[in-house]
């Protein structure tokens, strides 16, 4: 898979954490609580702007790298069913995409699906899965996946990241916090394998007329001492803000960021260093904007199809 496509999918699917939520009481039992739940509607269709800019500064032996990306797409929920318990399944789409990428020593490479009919070099897989369901998914009122097909495998919350910040068992007051604990399977020297575990921090921030927000930080409980792990777990955390409908039960905006810097990955006596600067936002798209979204989505789809008719 190439960059290029695990930059989109990254995008797409934002929380990465297979467990169960551990609720913190940190606040008083007096303070009014907030039940925080999604709440979907049969046949809705519910749209994200996703924005993801990174730059990678690779120093190797004295010779600096720089890789820039930004990647900015529609990403879509198109709900299917709701049961009674809130219970929903919808198919997960990026309806367009817009990407850029430049490397140190090399010329700037784009593609915007929505005019571009061949994408380039490195980004037919991205080309390639917009405008096409990436998978069929359910979630509880919770947030917690509970069934993804994609690509013909039917797959449980089990052994599956999440797709959206996951919210607590109980209601929750101003000030308290709750976790979902996860291993993350890293590579390590020779051919072994690493579990590192982690844990997705949340605490709910304030509430101003019905919007929550979320503080969200991601904690390391293993000890790591190789920055060359180091190095491949700064690419999986979390560290940022979720702003909360709760009348709606749907997720407005979040903004993650993160800037660190990992010296000696490669594990030799020359001196390496890898700088790590990212920020990835997601805002919902409402009325206007949405329907804006859908309509240039389903033309570029209507003249792709018209294009491979005419070959």
């Amino acid at each position: 898979m190439t960059r290029a496509t695990l930059f989109l999918l990254s995008a797409a699917l934002v929380f990465a954490s297979p467990s169960s939520i551990i609720a913190e009481q940190t606040a008083s039992d007096s303070a009014e609580k907030h039940l925080l739940r999604y709440r979907f509607e049969p046949g809705e269709t519910v749209r994200w702007q996703v924005v993801h800019l990174a730059k990678i500064k690779t120093t190797v032996s004295g010779t600096t790298q720089t890789a820039e990306t930004v990647s900015k797409s529609v990403k879509a929920w198109k709900v299917v069913d709701v049961d009674e318990q809130g219970t929903a399944t919808f198919e997960h789409t990026v309806e367009q995409v817009e990407m850029r990428q430049k490397l140190t020593g090399r010329q700037e490479v784009s593609y915007n699906s929505l005019t571009d009919k061949q994408p380039p070099l490195g980004f037919e897989n991205v080309a390639k899965s917009v405008g096409t369901r990436l998978a069929l998914i359910t979630i509880n009122d919770r947030g917690e996946i509970v069934k993804r097909i994609n690509e013909n495998e039917v797959t449980t919350s089990d052994n599956q990241g999440q797709i959206t910040i996951p919210m607590p068992e109980d209601a929750v007051t101003v000030g308290q916090s709750w976790s979902f604990p996860y291993d993350l399977v890293i590579p390590g020297n020779n051919g072994t394998v690493l579990n590192i575990k982690t844990r997705q921090q949340f605490t709910l921030q304030e509430v101003n007329n019905g919007i929550a927000t979320i503080r969200v930080a991601t904690v390391i409980l293993t000890p790591v001492r190789d920055p060359a792990i180091e190095a491949q777990l700064i690419q999986k955390e979390s560290h940022g803000t979720v702003r909360f409908d709760i009348r709606a039960g749907r997720v407005l905006a979040q903004q993650m960021d993160l800037d660190k810097r990992v010296v000696g990955f490669t594990g030799t006596t020359d001196s390496s260093s890898l700088h790590y600067l990212t920020r990835f936002t997601e805002d919902l798209l409402t009325g206007k904007q949405a329907a804006e979204n859908s309509t240039a989505a389903e033309s570029a789809e209507a003249k792709t199809a018209a294009t491979a008719a005419l070959r």
